[in-house]
This record gives structure tokens, sequence and C-alpha cells, in this order.
């Protein structure tokens, strides 16, 4: 079972309108959308996927630090961005606490360089890959998400990275890879949430082939144009917009493909709230509340909750791929 976590008002709804807007502003004459090219990205030594490998291309600058170059895609172009000080304080990342705003508190000393991704299991290509190596697999583009939490609460996110399906091409599956398992760092040391018994660490996630496969789905190195804060991730987390957020595995060291479905962490904690797919759905609800409708985050203390869509909007995208499925047996 999930604990409760107490009230926790986000930034912008103390911090003045006009402080976010001058903000953007400057984001935007900063030159945060030029063309594709090379990036310097994330920071810091940490042991990953038992090998760590040093990538020259990853300069120690900090996480928060600007990418140098990245692509624009039309992907969300319409949408009202969360703002940055909202989606940096206000985290669902147990490693680092189960509050929405310990992530932000707990992971300031977390080293996310050198960083490396053990690639394991029905490939061609099992192989230990630096973080290097998986970013040069693609252009770095940026893709503005609304992503919805199971708990109730949705952002709008411009996140930056790559198609998964780059780094599975890459690796070249068997004919028996039917699902892709996502397994996350386990270090007590740096990780203080992992000390408490809330999950059976570490943090284990799972897709469908099909679904790592959709153009949606990424790896994450960076949001807002900067490089992924600590407490969203870093260096490297999985991002599926049209399922809830507990499915976007952070801070990833193994990635496995699989003939049978993985078992994940939300789904041996409690069976009867978190399926495998955990699919947007305003008519299947959580338990203990109702997947009906949203409250967006920095939307004011006063604003209404908006509806729900299913697939969280991407339905044309993304519905194909489970027709027939019973949706609500599998939730």
């Amino acid at each position: 079972m999930k604990p409760y976590s107490p009230p926790y008002i986000p930034a912008s709804e103390i911090t003045p309108k006009d402080t976010f807007e001058n903000r953007r502003a400057f984001l935007q004459k900063a030159g945060f959308g030029v063309a594709a090219g090379t990036i310097a990205l994330l920071n810091h030594p940490v042991r990953a996927a038992e090998t760590a490998v040093k990538s020259p291309i990853i300069q120690p600058v900090g996480a928060g630090k600007k990418i140098a170059q990245y692509k624009k895609t039309a992907f969300g172009a319409e949408e009202k961005l969360t703002s940055y000080e909202d989606v940096t304080t206000y985290n669902n990342f147990y490693e680092f606490g189960t509050d929405k705003s310990d992530p932000a508190k707990n992971a300031k000393l977390f080293k996310t360089q050198p960083w490396a991704v053990s690639i394991e299991g029905e490939v061609k290509k099992p192989k230990i890959i630096s973080l290097e190596d998986i970013i040069k697999l693609a252009p770095l583009e940026e893709r503005i998400y609304r992503m919805r939490c199971v708990e109730g609460w949705s952002m709008v996110i411009p996140w930056l990275g790559i198609p998964l399906a780059k780094l599975i091409q890459w690796a070249e599956p068997t004919g028996n890879a039917k699902f892709i398992e996502f397994i996350t760092l386990n270090d007590k040391q740096q990780m203080p949430g992992q000390n408490l018994p809330v999950l059976d660490w570490p943090y284990v996630e799972g897709l469908r082939m099909d679904e790592a496969m959709h153009s949606l789905t990424m790896l994450a190195v960076g949001l807002y144009g900067e490089q992924l804060p600590n407490q969203n991730g870093a260096p490297l987390r999985l991002v599926v917009p049209w399922k809830y957020g507990f499915k976007g595995a952070k801070s990833i060291v193994k990635i496995r493909f699989t003939e049978k479905m993985p078992r994940t962490s939300w789904m041996k904690a409690g069976p009867r709230e978190y399926g495998f797919y955990a699919n947007v759905n305003p008519n299947v609800d959580h338990p203990r509340w109702t997947q009906s409708s949203e409250k967006r985050i920095g939307a004011g203390l006063f604003a209404g909750r908006i509806k729900t869509q299913m697939f969280n909007g991407y339905a044309e995208q993304v519905g194909q791929m489970y027709a027939g499925l019973d949706l609500q047996k599998n939730f």
C-alpha cells in the first residue's frame, strides 16, 4: 500500500505568476531551441550497472545546467507548461523519501557520473553501454508531454531525450523478446528511502515490446532545456505519457529483454491497486480514489479539477495497441 503523504503546496501556488512568466521569457531569449547537435550533459561519479563507464561527452557541470543543443519538436507545442519550480520540487521518487518534497531535499548529493546501463536478456547485443553511447543513438529532442499521476495530479513537462526505440533497435532483440524490464539503481547510501521497506528494492518497471517501440516512448536525460535534476530521475529515466507516472522508471541501470511479463515493484506491493499496464483510464478507479478527474499542479489553489482523458489524451496515437484487450481487467 502506498503510504500517506501530507498535503504540500507547490511553489507556483505561492510564487507570483509574473515571476514565472518572466523566467519563461528569459529561457526563450537564451536560445534553448537551437538545432540538434553535440551536447554537454550530467554530473558526478557513481557506480552503475556494476561497471561504471566514464564518458568524455558528459561534463561534470551539475544537474540543472543548460544542455548545449537539441531539436525542438511539435509534440505538445500548444500546451501550457507546468513551471520548472513545480516540476522539480513536487516529485514521486520513493528512493529519496515518500513526501513530495523529499526528493528535492534528499537527492542533492546523488552522484550520476560516470553512468552506464546493462543491456541484458533476449538480445543479440548484451552489453554494458555508457550514457554517452545511449545519447549518440539519436539526436536529442524536446517533447512536451502531459503527465498524469495515479494519485490524481498532473503536469505538462518539456522533456529532453531520445526515442526508446533507438536503443531497442541497436540492441537487436531476439524473437523471444516480448517485454522489456527496467531496473533502477539500488544504493542505500545514496538513496535514503531504500532503507525503508516501502517497496521491494530495487525499483522495477516494464513495458510490452510494442509499447516500448512506440514513437511517444522516451528515454529522458533532461527537462526545460536543462540536464535532468536528480529528483526527476537523473541521469536517465523512462517517459511513457499515456501511462500513470509510476511507470516512469528513474535512474535506470539495467534494461532486460524478457519473454515473460515482468512483475513490477508496484504490482508486488499492491496488486489490487497497480496493474502492469497502468494506462491512464478515467473509467477505472483506483480503490482509494477516482481517476475520472485530475488536479493540474500550478493551476492555483482555487482552480477546479479537470476531466481526465483516456490514455491521457493520446488515444489517437496509442489506442490501437489495446484493441480487444479488456482494460478493466488489464488495468
